[in-house]
């Protein structure tokens, strides 16, 4: 893991095109700009968890039901 230490107002690109710049500094937080693509999927860690961990359900689900087709 990279650690790079911002200020308020202070980017860092990842890439040619993903900027990320430090809009404000509160207690124990930060907020946080990003340009990006528009065909970049810009989600929260805990909701990219939560949508791979519901995918992976969905498949589950799904195979069940092609081998109960496949058994009939």
């Amino acid at each position: 893991m990279l650690i790079i230490t911002r200020k308020k107002g202070e980017s860092l690109m990842i890439g040619d095109d993903i900027e990320i710049t430090v809009s404000r500094i509160d207690d124990g937080s930060v907020k946080l700009g990003i340009q990006a693509p528009k065909n970049i999927n810009i989600l929260r860690k805990e909701l990219y968890e939560q949508v791979e961990s519901e995918n992976k359900e969905a498949t589950k689900i799904n195979m069940s039901i092609l081998k109960d087709i496949k058994k009939k």
